[in-house]
């Protein structure tokens, strides 16, 4: 199994999605912003996840994302198989002359492992992601960061015998 960025992208959205879950809805001019992303490559991430029915849109004022079913009941292994084009690799291909070689054995583990991976994804929700973890209450603005920073480290008379030293 693969993780790709679309697929990261994916998983970081739907968790924008599942922390403000009791407000209203999320734009996703937000969310790209928040990601760093484009809004048109969000898009694109948003049009298979509707597709799946992981999330439902709202229109008009207020309008945006928000999830399709609750949190507990959407886990990453959906997210990704909405997002990805190919989840796990191709079955390997062997005629028994050649079932042995090196090359199947790695494929056919490949795919066992792929398996697995998938299967470790399936058992993580968006809520037992977001559980234990203090979430940020309010965003900062870049003002309000700089004073904040400025209150905790206040600045200090110079020392005695220390003297500033010009750049020429």
């Amino acid at each position: 199994m693969k993780l790709s960025t679309q697929g990261q992208h994916a998983i970081l959205a739907m968790l924008a999605l599942a922390t403000h879950h009791e407000d209203k809805a999320t734009r996703l001019t937000d969310i790209a912003q928040q990601q760093g992303i484009s809004l048109s490559y969000l898009e694109q991430i948003f049009a298979k996840l509707r597709q799946h029915e992981l999330v439902e849109g709202m229109r008009g004022p207020g309008g945006g994302y928000v999830l399709g079913r609750a949190a507990d009941d959407i886990n990453l292994a959906e997210i990704l198989q909405a997002v990805e084009d190919d989840i796990l690799p191709e079955k390997p291909k062997a005629s028994k002359k050649d079932s042995k070689s090196a090359s199947v054995l790695v494929q056919k583990m490949w795919l066992d492992l792929s398996k697995q991976f998938y299967g470790f994804l399936s058992n993580i929700t968006l809520a037992s992601l977001l559980e234990g973890h203090e979430l940020p209450t309010k965003q900062y603005r870049l003002g309000e960061t700089a004073s904040m920073i400025a209150r905790m480290f206040p600045a200090r008379a110079p020392q005695a015998g220390y003297t500033r030293h010009a750049a020429m």
